[in-house]
């Protein structure tokens, strides 16, 4: 769910997985399922809970973890020197948009929030197009682009259609999408000389303080189910606090460019958790829109010839 978040602050390029080490490879298997599970488990937790107080949880537990983390690391102190841009990156990267994402997960499938999401590189596309990157529309991204729509329209058409959506749901989703290529982009403008371990950290928990007074009311409420707050600690110990752990030890192990590879992997994983787990229905949407998402996002995101860039470094957690 966040490989956008630091790997996607790599310049665009072809991507190579091959060549990785077996501990990168495992650590490329363990991310690629605990990045694609947060859509079950917030589908799970919003039967029960508002989404802002999933959201609070999730940031507070998170920060929790990784806070001490960073202040060990020496990444804390270059973090809050940065605090506005960290602010801007922690609204836009986790405060809107996982309320935005538990929100339509009350009225939508787990699994095709996550396809929906698979969207992100080609929205990402656009947003550089917009910034002045001149390479961002050319050649085979352009074909890119277009798949990658035409794979949202089937998507999103023949499951509307069936009735396994709503406008809002959907308009949530790609506002969602929207956040995860923006953030990213504050992240190498703006925080690219700050240790990525300080800006999660401090990120979370500046998100986290920001939803305390709902958390709160939501905890007053009385103690949720079981299931729910399983699901409440395994988005925040495992799919924030574990994930970017792991995440910045499969940059240092494969790059940050190999990293992003999991976009492409996390939506299966939701797909397949919701259909075996929570019977969720596997759609014509989805048979036939989620393959068109997923190579419009390649080949949107392939590098020119002319670019060829080596890949960036991804400042140190």
């Amino acid at each position: 769910m966040r490989t956008r978040t630091i790997a996607a602050v790599a310049q665009q390029t072809t991507i190579r997985p091959a060549g990785m080490t077996r501990r990168g490879w495992t650590l490329f298997a363990a991310m690629a399922v605990i990045w694609g599970i947060p859509y079950l488990f917030i589908k799970i937790a919003v039967e029960e809970i508002s989404p802002a107080t999933v959201v609070g949880l999730r940031t507070v537990l998170g920060a929790l973890v990784l806070v001490p983390l960073a202040m060990r690391s020496g990444a804390l102190r270059p973090a809050l020197r940065a605090w506005p841009f960290v602010v801007a990156f922690g609204v836009i990267e986790m405060g809107i948009p996982w309320l935005l994402l538990g929100h339509a997960e009350t009225r939508v499938a787990s699994g095709f929030a996550g396809l929906m999401l698979a969207a992100v590189p080609i929205v990402g596309t656009v947003i550089a197009f917009v910034l002045g990157d001149r390479h961002a529309l050319s050649g085979v991204r352009v074909l890119g682009l277009a798949t990658g729509i035409l794979g949202v329209g089937l998507l999103v058409g023949l499951d509307s259609l069936s009735g396994h959506v709503d406008a809002l749901s959907v308009v949530e989703l790609l506002l969602v999408a929207v956040c995860y290529a923006v953030g990213p982009v504050i992240a190498a403008r703006k925080l690219g000389h700050v240790p990525s371990m300080g800006v999660i950290a401090l990120s979370l928990a500046i998100v986290g303080v920001l939803y305390l007074p709902v958390t709160a009311v939501g905890v007053s409420a009385g103690i949720p189910s079981p299931s729910v707050v399983v699901a409440v600690l395994v988005l925040a110990l495992v799919c924030t606090a574990l994930a970017f752990v792991l995440f910045f030890e499969l940059i240092g192990e494969a790059g940050p460019v190999r990293a992003t590879v999991i976009t492409f992997v996390n939506p299966a994983v939701a797909v397949l958790l919701g259909l075996i787990v929570l019977s969720e229905p596997l759609t014509a949407g989805m048979v036939l829109g989620f393959p068109l998402v997923l190579l419009g996002s390649y080949w949107a995101t392939r590098a020119t010839r002319s670019e060829e860039p080596d890949e960036p470094e991804v400042a140190p957690a």
